[in-house]
């Protein structure tokens, strides 16, 4: 990339968009290499790094520290602030050449003294006067290198833009350009570069939102203010203006692309000839990086969404809720700020699109862009945003838990020069692409699916195996899995490439699980395709049709089938029990009333007749499932019927029980053989500890009811529990020796925890000093909470910030005091997250009414 040109001397500047980006911030300026895995930076001049400074050159003899990725950057910004140094020093020197001067006087081309984006005007206009880049967040503005904000706007809708020359164009001899450019290599016939002449009598825009155009508004002696059209279908993220200017002699003419010979007619009027002219030509750089979005409130976006409130929600709304714990009978929300309006938000955003390789020719269609951030969210193929962990040891980075937003996730990953951040899990990437969709424009939102299938081998089953006392057989990571819930996102789009009727909203998935197009992303997948089972249509629609809809296949151990299992069970009914999000009405700090249920739009009613067809539409378009498909064969009408009662919360550090009912509904007596067992699983599915299991024989008479109990205690389940959800998963086999007639089922719950309550003391005020307090009643009566932390964040309160905090005591009511001083007015949200050793994740979330 090129370095920006060094400023004119004695330049003026006005109050806004006209100073330079600076290169130490910009991204633009950034090219990432993804086979050495780190980045280089060039000067005006094409510089590049020393190799002994290059970040994986090598270093026998060094000092750790010449490779750090800190050090790495400083050298970087050095080298590129030296090469603008000597390029404007060459430029004044050249200035004062009495020699270099080879236009004549009456052909200098306009200069440019001032360019003004008018950038806070546009923005409101143009929805995006919350972002930071625009307000100039903390008194000095943000990104972009200017002090004073960088334009952002959105494709589609018109802008305001002003030049200032130094002296007033002449319309018969002066020709205006304008070129906006986009990516490393601009293209016109690609759609990355626009040249738009500036007719100097032209007044009004011809209204077509698909192309570029510009018009005079008003001219003012040396100014002209002009209205720029963009179109609706233009790449997204940052673009360069340049304004080109041409003079002719009494030889020339002006025409809308610029000065060209004049043409003269002989006698006759047959032959033309054209008279010598001669031509100068000059060219100015804007000096701010302009950003361009995508525009949900322009009809001809295919992003375009028509209500307002959802528009608010799926857009503008900064914080939100993402649902992750409990059942799907009690869904349990965790708050989680977006803060897609933060000054980092943008630019790592436009440097994740980079690492993406995205063309930048298809950066204009919102299907191909989400499908490359559910690639680049994930760390697994090209060292993206964030690291999956599972493992439960975060000491080398930060636990999943302990993230209360998106922006300090996004402000580690540009301050360690790209260096993927440690640690996220699936609710963590859903609210990153929340916050990279929303940003740039997508309507975006994110989505919890309760008992969510991993379908492995695309069968679209999952298999589960039992030994013959009852106990689930581990077969190791590399098979299907029942996740307790799985996040993922939908966002909002046409979708030309498919028929009519299947644009809205689409499934994306930024967790890492399968692979397609040899990469770890997943979707976009339209929502309408999975309900109807129409799994061929793109993007990955089967996997997703699969998380919700998979039939679970139970085998247990038989030492008499020539594989050594035999079917069990088939239960069609218990995966994607609730696809929930939060409501676009409703906002509840104090519990989950602002859940909205769309199971409905991702799958017909269980047992209806629409749910059976489409899930054998699928089974037609795949191979490997109909062997799954049936009933035993042989097996006679069963008269016992067997019933698992579901747990909907146990509170953590209380005892419950495991119920089976049972009824013998022949005339004879039954001889029943059962398996009970608790244990404590991930919530990826995989089984964390074995709690407690109990078998039983008995007889039951005829026309009896019976109820098999196990009781569990604290004492069994405490210290046994994955502490990051406290999931726990019941499991229940009978047979009936008269019938051959075999049952079994599961069913998982949560351990309820304690909610940390916030209460605001006094009435915030900007800049002023704001206390709050923090408390909750540790539920463990006989163990201590150690290790503690305590995470808030809220925007325009309290950037993100984790403290440590003493120890709990055994049963103690505790309270923390934070002081923070908020900068913008307005009702704000603060979300806070306390964790330690042995319990985490203690939430809570409270709105802060702040004055001017």
């Amino acid at each position: 990339f090129q370095a920006a040109p060094p400023e004119e001397a004695h330049r003026e500047s006005l109050p806004t968009g006209r100073s330079r980006p600076s290169q130490e911030n910009n991204p633009s300026c950034i090219a990432w290499d993804r086979k050495k895995m780190s980045y280089a930076m060039t000067s005006s001049a094409a510089m590049g790094l020393p190799s002994g400074f290059r970040r994986h050159a090598a270093t026998t003899y060094r000092e750790p520290i010449w490779n750090s990725p800190r050090y790495y950057n400083y050298v970087r910004d050095m080298m590129s602030r030296f090469g603008r140094d000597l390029e404007a020093r060459r430029v004044r020197e050249s200035r004062l050449n009495p020699e270099r001067q080879t236009v004549p006087q009456d052909l200098q081309p306009l200069t440019v003294e001032v360019t003004e984006f008018y950038i806070r005007q546009n923005a409101t206009s143009h929805h995006t006067e919350a972002f930071e880049q625009v307000s100039g967040a903390g008194g000095e503005g943000g990104h972009g290198g200017s002090l004073r904000g960088s334009p952002v706007i959105r494709r589609g809708a018109p802008f305001y833009f002003a030049v200032r020359f130094d002296r007033p164009p002449d319309p018969k001899k002066d020709a205006v350009r304008l070129v906006f450019s986009f990516g490393p290599n601009p293209s016109i016939t690609r759609g990355t570069c626009a040249m738009i002449p500036v007719a100097m009598d032209q007044r009004t825009l011809s209204g077509n939102k698909r192309v570029w155009e510009a018009c005079i508004q008003r001219k003012d002696g040396k100014t002209l203010i002009l209205e720029v059209q963009t179109p609706c279908t233009a790449p997204v993220g940052i673009w360069k203006c340049t304004i080109e200017s041409e003079r002719g002699n009494q030889g020339a003419r002006v025409t809308p692309m610029g000065v060209r010979p004049r043409k003269v007619e002989e006698e006759g009027g047959k032959e033309e000839e054209e008279v010598p002219a001669q031509l100068a030509r000059r060219e100015h750089q804007c000096d701010v990086d302009v950003y361009l979005l995508f525009n949900p409130w322009c009809k001809e976006d295919a992003v375009f969404m028509e209500e307002d409130a959802l528009r608010k929600e799926y857009v503008e709304n900064e914080n939100g809720k993402v649902w992750v714990g409990g059942s799907h009978r009690q869904p349990r929300g965790r708050r989680w700020v977006f803060g897609q309006f933060d000054d980092v938000v943008l630019p790592a955003t436009v440097c994740l699109l980079e690492l993406s390789r995205l063309k930048h020719s298809e950066r204009g269609d919102p299907i191909k862009v989400s499908r490359a951030i559910s690639a680049v969210i994930n760390s697994n193929d090209d060292d993206g945003l964030i690291v999956g962990g599972w493992h439960g040891d975060y000491k080398d980075g930060t636990p999943p838990t302990s993230w209360t937003g998106s922006v300090a996730i996004l402000e580690e990953y540009l301050r360690e020069g790209g260096r993927p951040v440690k640690y996220g899990q699936c609710w963590v990437f859903s609210a990153l692409t929340v916050t990279l969709c929303r940003a740039l424009g997508i309507p975006c939102r994110s989505v919890t699916n309760f008992v969510s299938a991993h379908d492995v081998n695309r069968s679209l089953t999952v298999e589960r195996y039992y030994d013959q006392s009852g106990c689930e057989v581990d077969r190791g990571g590399d098979c299907d899995s029942l996740w307790n819930f799985h996040v993922w996102n939908d966002v909002w789009m046409a979708r030309p490439d498919l028929p009519n009727g299947y644009g809205g909203w689409q499934a994306i998935d930024a967790t890492p699980q399968e692979e397609s197009e040899k990469m770890m992303q997943c979707g976009p997948a339209p929502l309408e395709a999975i309900r109807n089972g129409q799994i061929g249509f793109s993007y990955d629609t089967a996997f997703v049709f699969a998380e919700v809809n998979a039939d679970v296949v139970h085998f247990q151990e038989n030492p008499e089938s020539p594989w050594g299992f035999s079917r069990l069970h088939v239960d069609q009914y218990h995966v994607g029990r609730r696809v929930v999000t939060k409501s676009p009405f409703k906002d509840d700090d104090l519990g989950d009333t602002d859940i909205e249920d769309i199971t409905d739009q991702y799958k017909n009613p269980e047992g209806s007749l629409g749910e059976r067809l489409a899930t054998y539409k699928a089974l037609s378009s795949t191979e490997c499932s109909p062997v799954y498909y049936g009933y035993p064969e042989g097996a006679l009408e069963p008269d016992v019927s067997f019933s698992l009662t579901d747990l909907d919360s146990v509170p953590y550090g209380e005892g419950f029980n495991v119920k089976v009912n049972i009824q013998n509904k022949s005339e004879e007596k039954r001889k029943i053989s059962a398996v009970l067992s608790v244990f404590s699983v991930r919530y990826t599915g995989g089984m964390a500890h074995r709690i407690k299991c109990s078998s039983v024989e008995f007889e039951m008479q005829p026309n009896s009811d019976e109820t098999m109990v196990l009781r569990v205690s604290p004492k069994e389940y405490l210290g046994r529990l994955d502490r990051e959800h406290c999931l726990l998963k019941m499991h229940a086999i009978a047979h009936v020796a008269q019938t051959k007639q075999s049952w079994s089922d599961e069913d998982d719950f949560a351990l309820r925890k304690p909610r940390l309550n916030i209460q605001i003391n006094g009435s915030p005020r900007v800049g002023g000093e704001c206390n709050a307090t923090f408390s909750f009643q540790n539920p463990l009566t006989d163990a201590a909470l150690t290790n503690c932390t305590l995470s808030v964040e809220g925007p325009g309160l309290q950037r993100p910030r984790i403290t440590r905090k003493r120890d709990v005591k055994p049963g103690e009511l505790v309270t923390f005091m934070e002081r923070f001083f908020p900068q913008k007015s307005g009702n704000r949200k603060i979300v806070a997250t306390f964790n330690s050793k042995q319990l985490t994740e203690i939430t809570g979330s409270t709105n802060v009414k702040v004055g001017e």
